[in-house]
């Protein structure tokens, strides 16, 4: 603004020497005062609205802080949820005496001796809930199996 203030003196100044009618030096003042006062005026409403919209953005970008570090904490514990740092632990209930114990996951086997009661126990990693065995549909074949044998193979062990 110091400029603009020199810029404004310098020109006064400059049309004072330059006319000599008075009535024209006046009027030429108040015109160019008045033109300046609109410029000013402008300029004011100008700065006020930009102003105004900055602080719009900077309240904006603040909300979107807040979201984004919810969004990275939700992030971070879904995270830590598949890889957990200790792997993947599984529990298994065993059928035969209900003894609860918790193993790695592996896939790869098949099978777990339950560490109370000893009895073989098979794992189904496919979840597919149609392959498992009930007493109606056992073959009699799991190993390690006390109580769901079939009597159909009962009456021709007892033929042979």
């Amino acid at each position: 603004m110091g400029l603009l203030k020199n810029e404004y003196k310098s020109f006064l100044d400059d049309i004072e020497k330059n006319i000599k009618n008075k009535e024209d030096l006046e009027y030429i003042k108040e015109r160019f005062s008045s033109f300046v006062d609109v410029v000013l005026n402008q300029m004011d409403y100008i700065m006020d609205y930009k102003e105004d919209k900055i602080s719009e953005l900077e309240n904006t970008q603040k909300e979107l802080d807040e979201k984004m570090s919810k969004m990275q904490q939700i992030i971070d514990n879904i995270e830590k949820d598949i890889y957990a740092e200790d792997g993947f632990d599984f529990e298994i209930v065993c059928p035969y005496c209900n003894y609860e114990f918790i193993i790695d996951l592996d896939e790869n086997k098949t099978e777990i001796e339950c560490p109370e009661c000893k009895n073989t126990i098979e794992l189904d990693w496919t979840g597919d809930i149609e392959n498992e065995h009930d007493e109606e549909t056992c073959q009699g074949n799991c190993h390690g199996c006390h109580g769901c044998s079939n009597e159909e193979q009962d009456e021709e062990d007892d033929d042979m």
